[in-house]
């Protein structure tokens, strides 16, 4: 399966390698000295257990829970596991310089970098930010909300696992991956597979313990959002995208969209302090001639 970049993404994709190689201060504390003490209301939704230990061990049950009890299974074991053939769908579509969205373990960044892509995971979990780099992905610890390296210039964006979700407001993520990616960019979002959903919840991650299906571990109440490929696409076009293409395939659906607006960005300059984690993996693609001061 071919993974090469389109044609004229190349030099763009050199820069963008550049520009995940940025300083580093010096490391994070451990995750366990900075999360606030139980039911402490600051802690962050996927940076705090549940999540991060099911991500250390690979293992669950771990479920998204809303206030009416209803629980969403999360596919921890397929997130920590190789690139499966649907993954591989989604990213034979890429085009030049990728950034995962929630990349979460980091299969996704795992598997195109072993494929010699530039491409760069973004997590808020420090668990999964470190999964990521044990895999020999790059990564970094940040929102993406949060300034971040390249913006307006990547080329293919990802929302895999269910991300489109990310915030809770379809609209305002839609309008941040406008920012992210280039003029013309690709941005691929997984989807509710054969449902016409658009719904905005608050939900806690749980760890279900027990026969009774009991929740154990109980992480802090969080907005997301659960899209169909309907309510996406309408989501879209209001928003000035073009849709280019739909598919479905291993009991998962996808979406694919063009960014046909170019909004204002903020700076893509790395902060002088960074709080990011990445690894020291040098990219295969990088451009000497480009210094990462001038992305």
């Amino acid at each position: 399966m071919s993974m090469a970049p389109g044609s004229g993404a190349g030099h763009r994709e050199g820069s963008l390698a550049g520009a995940l190689r940025v300083p580093l201060r010096p490391p994070v504390p451990p995750l366990a000295a900075r999360l606030p003490a139980a039911g402490a209301a600051t802690a962050a939704p996927w940076s705090a257990d549940p999540y991060s230990d099911a991500l250390r061990t690979g293992q669950g049950p771990l479920y998204l829970r809303r206030p009416d009890g209803w629980l969403l299974p999360l596919e921890v074991e397929r997130w920590c596991g190789r690139a499966d053939a649907a993954d591989l769908e989604a990213l034979r579509r890429c085009k030049g310089a990728v950034l995962d969205v929630g990349c979460g373990p980091g299969r996704l960044v795992a598997e195109l970098a072993a494929r010699g892509w530039a491409a760069l995971g973004i997590d808020v979990s420090e668990a999964a930010v470190a999964h990521t780099v044990r895999l020999g992905g790059q990564a970094l610890r940040r929102s993406v909300f949060e300034p971040l390296p390249g913006e307006g210039r990547w080329d293919t964006a990802l929302l895999i696992d269910g991300n489109v979700g990310i915030g809770g407001d379809p609209a305002a993520l839609l309008r941040r991956m406008s920012q992210v990616l280039a003029p013309g960019g690709l941005l691929i979002a997984e989807t509710v597979p054969d449902l016409d959903i658009d719904e905005r919840v608050s939900v806690h991650v749980v760890r279900v313990t027990g026969a009774h299906g009991d929740a154990g571990d109980v992480g802090p109440a969080f907005p997301w959002a659960r899209l169909g490929t309907p309510a996406l696409l309408r989501h879209a076009t209001r928003a000035g995208w073009r849709p280019d293409g739909q598919w479905a395939t291993g009991g998962r659906s996808f979406v694919a969209l063009r960014n046909r607006r170019n909004f204002p960005t903020r700076s893509s300059a790395e902060p002088p302090n960074s709080t990011a984690v990445i690894s020291s993996q040098r990219d295969r693609k990088s451009s000497p001639e480009r210094p990462v001061a001038d992305l």
